[in-house]
């Protein structure tokens, strides 16, 4: 179940907190709802796979927003928040999975 939460929450966070920001017009509240979906995520992610594949995953969500923000000038806004919220979460599936067995 940590595996789902965790998948959704890190999913969930690079996209509604890009929604949040883009239909606010308040970045600050975008990365609130990021962050909050962030550490939830990790949260899960501890629970499910342990401390450094948590730490790992986390890292990848930071970087996954960071690496939209490029991404968006070659791609588009929308296109490349939904392009990093796949891979962090296919990555968060296969880890969490992995720790499973």
């Amino acid at each position: 179940m940590a595996k789902v939460i965790a998948t959704a929450a890190a999913a969930g966070g690079l996209i509604g907190g890009y929604a949040v920001a883009r239909w606010t017009g308040r970045r600050e509240l975008g990365g609130a709802a990021l962050a909050a979906a962030g550490v939830l995520a990790a949260s899960q992610w501890r629970r499910a796979a342990g401390p450094v594949p948590a730490a790992a995953l986390t890292g990848a969500y930071v970087a996954a927003f960071a690496g939209s923000h490029p991404l968006a000038k070659k791609v588009g806004a929308w296109p490349a928040v939904f392009t990093v919220a796949g891979g962090v979460a296919a990555a968060s599936w296969v880890v969490a999975a992995r720790a499973s067995r």
